[in-house]
């Protein structure tokens, strides 16, 4: 079934103006990149310190959760191999598929950005998230599952990332408060 959703895309939604701006998507995202001079440039700015120290630590996380640890573990072979007759846009990524990084890692910094910008900013990040993890599929290089995981692993990190945020933010109001 995960095959046919990718031959689907592949052989109706392939053109060069998508072959473009999914392969920039992919490639700005290859070793979370974005997302750390994301939050680098928001650490180096007093208003949205806080931000890019959460955005860094949800992207470490979820760099080394998913691509050291589970890929390593669950060590599904990636889905062009299944098809030897799709011929990729891009280099052949190494490694093995599942979880998507690229869909973990900027789900992770998407979700702490919406949380704590919900305009403009955390928007964009949510859609440039979107937009890479549909990226993985539209290259081949993913199975719908492998994005899925990615997406909902990503989300977790960054919640996970939030919720210690607040607790480390209680837990030191109380203690000047005592």
């Amino acid at each position: 079934m995960e095959i046919e959703i990718l031959n689907f895309i592949h052989n109706n939604l392939s053109n060069p103006i998508l072959d473009a701006v999914l392969v920039f998507f992919t490639m700005i995202v290859e070793h979370g990149e974005l997302w750390l001079v994301i939050g680098g440039a928001m650490l180096i700015t007093k208003k949205y310190r806080r931000v890019g120290a959460c955005v860094l630590i949800a992207v470490a996380l979820s760099f080394v959760c998913s691509e050291l640890l589970l890929k390593n573990i669950v060590c599904r072979p990636r889905p062009f191999l299944e098809n030897p007759d799709i011929n990729l846009i891009i280099s052949p990524p190494s490694g093995f598929s599942f979880p998507s990084s690229h869909s973990t890692v900027s789900f992770a910094a998407a979700t702490v950005i919406l949380y704590f910008d919900k305009r403009l900013i955390g928007i964009s990040c949510l859609i440039f998230a979107c937009l890479t993890a549909f990226s993985r599929l539209y290259l081949y290089v993913h199975y719908p599952t492998d994005v899925l995981a990615g997406v909902i692993l990503g989300m977790i990190f960054g919640a996970a990332v939030i919720l210690g945020y607040r607790f480390f933010i209680h837990r030191t109001k109380n203690k000047l408060n005592s």
